[in-house]
């Protein structure tokens, strides 16, 4: 046995844990995120949403499996509720994409991107769910079964990604943003999601958390929501409307109560407006103005936004046109930014109707393909014009003039048939089957749709384009439609809208009889105010409370408040009081959001690549949109391009998805309490839980580090290592639970035997419960299955998607093989028996001949073909591709041989190969060679047999010829056993400790280890040659194997540890197979305090990871003793200088001498003695002759060339100071030798 250098450094396996499971989710955030409050951090108000957030899908979750579990229960409560549900989450994970990640990427690279893709999973999950929901199964068992199942994954998915925000991103915000850009950000995000969605989502979020909490909030919001009035009063009548619900409705409460109410109030949207008959609008007419529009159908106001947008096109086209006769690109930027902005004017336009105007018109009317090509083409456009903006100086081609101009005018195209559709089909509808109420409702909801900071920029932009009639009449229906609650949100549009006109005139005025932000912003006394919670903010009485900011915290405001003739921002002390603004009867005057201009987060009219969807319908455009486009070019594997030396790594991820799928499917079975399926299900599932954890170490430990280490990929890689953490803790809670169910399986067959039946009988009830414990155990871990397949599948997909591209940019072909060969170097003999039948298994021949030719080219220096041609031994053919269907694995998976081995060409049988002579064998080997119809994997075969065939065919006659009955007492030379410890009667020799003797297959005899057959013998013994054993205690010469099969000894155990490969046995010491060295060495094992480098072929000690490689630099004599050191039991020092020798050689040796006796460098660090001589160098006097001479001498360590001053031993060299240098001339001639040492 081999041993391996000294060393020894245990990595530590443990990984720390995440949120678990769905059934058993960590509600708390982070610790990092609780040391400090959103009242210092404004960005840690997001704590409050994903509190709320868990508090739903446990809300969710619980009434899915009271769904499941109750045959009577209706499913339409449910159903709102995930409709619901999906619409918040839908919308907070929009505006993080749209918002939060890029400010964030701006500060810190390589971060947002993953938690963006994570959000696209997460609405893949919901379209799945969904598609469970309408399906026509509902009735089922299983469908129920399948419902609870698929929200316990979502839960447990959305809950890993909001932990991981909560551990990495928002302490990155904390970090890199200052307390004002926080707020800056939050409040960004709040104006970007839909005005129809923030009615809900701030009344969902109070009911959701505590009161204290709320109060919290309340504060926060108020330093994030800029201090103007209006602003003010929009955002907290949202946020209070929730508490006056439950006023209205004392019974109504409880913990889902606030969801009742938002989704009555959401079935109840076009009922709203009825509050407009009651007094509370009196304000809406002051001077009696009639309730009817100028329009006779105010519908047909959809015509202005299609005439708005055709000539905004039509304009975009034009632009085109003049870039094309010019040639000028220098505006492209400009270009591409109104392209934006119209393309989600359409978007957003394209929204309203598939979920307002067109269901409310006919349910079986729609126009989602042509939707979905306009959108296409937008994409299209927009891509081109930033290849142009890339390509610079070589963008003067006349094919993108063409393309431009042709693309420009395709949309318009598109857009004109498409509207000229739906004014031929729909408005008709409409204008017949509703009311003028009810279509001023449908408009109101319509422009709802879009969030705040894209109705500022919209609206001024359509009424700009009205005349004055058509302006007030557009005016006066959105008055008219607006619920009392939304008084003061219909107060900004209007402001916001009269900002579109170029005359001197307020267009509320005219639109309702007076100008509403004037009225609004100087009544007091309004008893249908309901944003009474801000008021003190206002109050010119109280110049600070405790919800302001001092000065110095907010020395900058977001919001401005701008007339029509003056747009520049009013000083921001100046507007704590609102009536102190400059509005005039002549003038609207409104706050700003200051969100557009913003330059942290990226808005759609600032930025041309959006991380988030425009589109708010289920689907959202799918990751290969430009929609989703980074700042580094991600697209998906091409799985046909030419393969990588890494693409190994991520083979093993079919795999993976194949097990969890038979985990996901096959713990259906478990309820039916089977004992032979749960055994093999826990061993496919232990299997499973190894490798992936093997993979996931490998990648923490090699793959990820080797991409931080590029400058440009800094934190690509920390998200997936979160993701390892939580999944080992999913991993864990499973064994955890299926430990559980075995022993309560175990128990419930020890009560069903025969001698327990009359004890069952009496106490049937505690089996009864039994078998409810049981089913509830396989229920839970039917769902926990679940949803570790879902957690791994969207981890190894966002994998493939963002880390596998990145290697092909910045990794040569060469890097790649040694990062795979020290993936495969920490990879254990054991582990690696396992893992190559479990990947090849899934793997098509192709792909496994690629794989293998890889693993080969990265471990062509060492014995891994060696030791893997004797591991298949004896299957039916030495190709390491070909497998026996037999138990490779013991938990069952299937191997198929991957060769097709059926060869007409040549099938001699071993009698016939022992009959040949040399010439024969010679003709037949050289026919095999030049057969060009044979598989070049068949011909290596068949040739290496072929040249081995003698030595096979004598070793399979060896074992007939040896036919020995010990039992007759036929005497065999050594059959008594020998003695470690004689006294003590421990079995074994001086070398080993062990309970047999090993019988050489040389001379027959037998011996305690090879050592002893070697010392007494002439010839060595070829250990891995042995095929039989003697146990000691029995006497009885037997097959070797682990154990005694002797049943007189009860199956003894010859040694602790037992390599089949090298036939060695050892008792004592901790031993490992090193499959690439092909020898047991002493050690814990790969991974684990070794590893197993690919250049120098040997294995070193954890620590050494970072050593000078000599390639096989431990396949030579040791150069003190001379002996062999590959394989040599005794221990190996790995030098500095990349060298080795025997540790007992470097002791003796190093006691005179300290450099190498290879390359002469030295040994260690040698500063103190070479200190010791600089000193007595200092202290000696030469004589006067040999003063001013000098020699030139050549530095050992350092390799350079220089001169020295004379002397008779030392000459220190002036470049490094080492003494280790020899001299190569001596000057005769005085010369300035001085050194500067």
């Amino acid at each position: 046995m081999a041993t391996p250098l000294t060393g020894l450094q245990h990595r530590d396996g443990g990984l720390g844990l995440m949120a678990g499971p769905a059934n058993q989710m960590d509600s708390s955030p982070s610790k990092s995120c609780l040391k400090s409050s959103a009242l210092k951090s404004p960005i840690l108000i997001f704590l409050f949403f994903h509190k709320a957030i868990r508090s739903e899908l446990d809300g969710l979750h619980r009434a899915a499996m009271d769904f499941a579990t109750n045959q009577d229960s209706d499913i339409n409560p449910l159903l709102e509720r995930y409709h619901f549900f999906r619409a918040i989450y839908k919308h907070h994970c929009n505006a993080e994409d749209e918002v939060i990640f890029p400010a964030l990427d701006r500060r810190v690279k390589n971060v947002a991107r993953t938690y963006s893709l994570e959000h696209e999973g997460e609405s893949a999950l919901f379209d799945q769910l969904f598609e469970l929901l309408n399906s026509k199964t509902q009735n089922e068992e299983s469908y129920r079964r399948e419902l609870a199942l698929c929200t316990g994954a979502l839960q447990t998915s959305i809950s890993q990604h909001m932990s991981k925000e909560e551990e990495q991103v928002f302490p990155l915000l904390i970090e890199k943003f200052s307390f004002e850009e926080q707020a800056s950000l939050i409040w960004q995000f709040l104006c970007s999601i839909p005005v129809n969605m923030m009615a809900e989502f701030l009344p969902w979020l109070s009911s959701s958390i505590s009161s204290d909490e709320h109060q919290d909030m309340h504060k926060c919001l108020c330093k994030i929501v800029p201090e103007e009035k209006l602003l003010q009063q929009v955002i907290f009548t949202w946020m209070e409307n929730i508490q006056k619900s439950c006023e209205d409705n004392p019974n109504d409460r409880g913990p889902d109560s606030g969801v009742r109410t938002l989704i009555s109030q959401t079935k109840n949207w076009q009922c709203a407006c009825e509050s407009l008959k009651t007094g509370k609008r009196k304000y809406l007419e002051p001077n009696n103005v009639t309730t009817a529009s100028t329009l006779a159908c105010p519908i047909d106001e959809i015509l202005h936004w299609h005439k708005a947008i055709k000539r905004e096109l039509n304009d975009i086209a034009e632009a085109a046109r003049k870039i094309q006769l010019c040639g000028d690109f220098s505006d492209l930027s400009a270009f591409n930014k109104r392209l934006l902005f119209i393309a989600e004017v359409c978007i957003f336009h394209s929204i309203a109707e598939d979920k307002v105007i067109f269901p409310a018109v006919d349910a079986e009317l729609s126009f989602a393909q042509e939707h979905a090509e306009e959108e296409s083409q937008f994409d299209k456009l927009r891509c081109l014009i930033e290849s142009i903006q890339s390509a610079g100086a070589n963008s003067s081609s006349a094919e993108f003039y063409t393309k431009l101009c042709s693309q420009a005018d395709q949309i318009m195209d598109t857009i004109q048939k498409h509207f000229h559709n739906e004014e031929v089909q729909v408005l008709p509808l409409a204008r017949k089957h509703f009311s003028p109420k009810r279509q001023r409702e449908l408009l109101y909801q319509s422009l709802c749709v879009m969030p705040l900071r894209l109705i500022e920029c919209v609206l001024p932009w359509l009424v700009g384009s009205l005349d004055e009639e058509a302006a007030r009449s557009f005016l006066q229906n959105m008055h008219l439609a607006a619920p009392a609650s939304d008084r003061a949100l219909v107060t900004l549009f209007s402001g916001w809208a009269c900002k579109g006109r170029s005359r001197d005139a307020c267009l509320s005025s005219g639109a309702v009889g007076c100008c509403l932000a004037k009225i609004l912003t100087t009544t007091t006394g309004d008893p249908d105010q309901s944003f009474c919670a801000c008021a003190p903010l206002f109050s010119a009485k109280e110049n600070s409370t405790s919800d302001h900011l001092d000065d110095d915290e907010r020395p900058v405001k977001r919001g401005n408040c701008t007339s029509r003739e003056d747009s520049s921002a009013c000083d921001p002390r100046r507007t704590v009081n609102i009536q102190k603004l400059a509005c005039s009867s002549q003038s609207c005057c409104v706050p700003e959001l200051g969100v557009n201009n913003s330059n942290l987060g990226t808005g759609s009219l600032a930025s041309a690549k959006s991380l988030r969807s425009l589109s708010f319908i289920p689907c959202a455009p799918s990751l290969n949109s430009s929609l989703f486009n980074w700042e580094t070019d991600v697209s998906s594997p091409d799985i046909g391009s030419a393969t990588r030396p890494i693409d190994n790594i991520f083979k093993f991820h079919k795999a993976i998805r194949k097990d969890l799928e038979y985990l996901d499917v096959e713990s259906g079975r478990l309820n039916d309490c089977n004992d032979t399926f749960l055994r093999q299900f826990s061993g496919r599932f232990r299997l499973l839980w190894g490798l992936y954890r093997a993979h996931s170490n490998a990648e923490d430990d090699i793959v990820f580090p080797a991409l931080e280490s590029r400058e440009t990929l800094h934190n690509v890689s920390h998200s997936y290592t979160l993701d390892h953490k939580q999944e080992e803790k999913l991993f864990e809670d499973i064994s955890s639970v299926l430990s559980d169910l075995t022993l309560l399986h175990e128990s419930l067959n020890s009560a069903n035997m025969p001698e327990e039946s009359t004890r069952i009988n009496l106490d049937s009830s505690h089996h009864n419960d039994s078998i409810r414990k049981y089913n509830e155990l396989a229920t839970k871990l039917q769902g926990m299955c679940k949803s570790i397949r879902v957690t791994l599948d969207q981890h190894v997909y966002r994998e493939e998607l963002e880390l596998w591209p990145l290697f092909d940019k910045h990794f040569s072909v060469e890097e790649q093989d040694k990062i795979v060969g020290r993936i495969i170097g920490t990879t254990g003999a054991e582990v690696l028996q396992s893992m190559l039948p479990w990947v090849t298994s899934v793997l098509t021949e192709e792909e496994q001949n690629k794989m293998m030719d890889t693993w080969k080219q990265a471990t062509k220096n060492t014995m891994f073909s060696e030791w893997l041609n004797e591991w298949w031994e004896g299957t039916a053919a030495a190709s390491p591709l070909a497998f026996t269907s037999e138990n490779k694995i013991s938990q069952g998976i299937n191997v198929h041989e991957s060769l097709d081995h059926s060869d007409h060409t040549f099938k001699p049988g071993w009698k016939d190969i022992f009959r040949m002579n040399e010439n024969e064998l010679e003709s037949e080997i050289r026919k095999v060679s030049r057969d060009l119809t044979l598989d070049p994997r068949r011909k290596d075969y068949l040739i290496q047999n072929l040249m081995t065939s003698r030595w096979i065919a004598a070793q399979q006659k060896l074992p007939q010829a040896r036919t020995v009955e010990t039992s007759n007492g036929e005497d065999v030379l050594g059959c008594i056993p020998s003695f470690r410890d004689p006294d003590k009667q421990i079995f074994g020799c001086e070398h080993y400790k062990r309970n047999c003797k090993l019988r050489a297959s040389c001379c027959g005899k037998l011996f305690a280890c090879r050592f002893c057959h070697d010392k007494v013998s002439d010839h060595s013994m070829d250990r891995k040659a042995t095929s039989e054993m003697m146990c000691m205690f029995c006497l009885r010469i037997q097959p070797i194997g682990p154990i005694c099969t002797t049943p007189s000894c009860g199956g003894l155990l010859m040694a602790k540890y037992y390599c089949s490969i090298c036939k060695f046995f050892d008792d004592e010491r901790t031993v490992y197979h090193c499959p690439f060295c092909n020898l047991c060495r002493v050690g814990k094992g790969l991974g684990v305090d070794f590893f197993h480098c690919m250049t120098c072929n040997c294995c070193l000690a954890m620590k050494l990871a970072d050593h000078k490689c000599r390639e096989k630099g431990l396949e030579t004599n040791c150069p003190i003793c001379c002996d062999d050191m590959f394989s040599s039991s005794a221990v190996v020092r790995a030098l500095p200088c990349g060298h080795f020798m025997h540790s007992a050689c470097f002791q003796a040796y190093t006691c005179s001498h300290y450099i190498c006796p290879i390359c002469s460098k030295s040994l260690g660090d040698m500063a103190v003695y070479f200190g010791m001589l600089d000193a007595l160098l200092a202290s000696e006097e030469l004589p006067e002759e040999y003063r001013d001479r000098c020699q030139d001498v050549l530095c050992n360590d350092c390799g350079k060339k220089g001169t020295s001053p004379f002397h008779w031993l030392y000459h220190k060299c002036r470049f490094c100071g080492s003494y280790n240098t020899r001299v190569i001339k001596v000057e005769s001639t005085n010369l300035d030798c001085s050194t500067s040492n």
